[in-house]
């Protein structure tokens, strides 16, 4: 359930709303650094016969992980931001795309607000990304889901500062 997250996270989510309300962030395009910190509770969603074939010490692992998780932990990232990844907003992939429904709840060249809707799997994940583009060349915002199977609840925060490097991306 790991993900790297950076501006990319903050800015290409739900390619599926409608164009017409949505309103790409007033910031500049090129490289961007991203400084995200996240904590992540409880069990994973993980269904009860997935579980009832573990061994007990399998469960101890997860369990032992999902602990060391728990606490606040800062990652720092790279990524390129082109007018095209502006141009759309957060998308978390196709599959994610397919099993969720999105609500535009704000965007403008400032803010971006919205709720996500999923059900996969026998899971439902629910909650809130929030974007504020500070001015043209920081970024910051936040993310708060809960996941869910009925009988295991994981709930994961995070939030993050992004800033502009500069106008060229560097190859990888």
């Amino acid at each position: 359930m790991t993900k790297t997250f950076s501006i990319g996270f903050a800015l290409l989510f739900c390619t599926t709303l409608p164009a017409a309300d949505f309103s790409p962030l007033d910031v500049k395009t090129g490289q961007w650094e991203s400084t995200v910190t996240g904590q992540t509770t409880g069990m994973p969603p993980i269904p009860d016969d997935v579980l009832n074939r573990m061994t007990p010490e399998q469960r101890a692992k997860i369990q032992a992980a999902m602990q060391a998780r728990g606490g606040s932990k800062a990652t720092v990232n790279k990524s390129c931001l082109t007018k095209d990844k502006l141009d759309k907003a957060f998308n978390l992939g196709d599959e994610t795309t397919k099993s969720c429904s999105r609500s535009l709840i704000t965007s403008s060249g400032r803010k971006q607000e919205i709720n996500m809707d999923c059900v996969r799997e026998g899971m439902k994940s629910t909650g809130t990304v929030k974007v504020e583009a500070v001015d043209s060349e920081n970024i910051k915002g936040s993310m708060q889901m809960t996941v869910t199977n009925g009988e295991h609840t994981l709930n994961m925060n995070y939030i993050f500062a992004s800033k502009w490097i500069g106008p060229v991306c560097a190859e990888k």
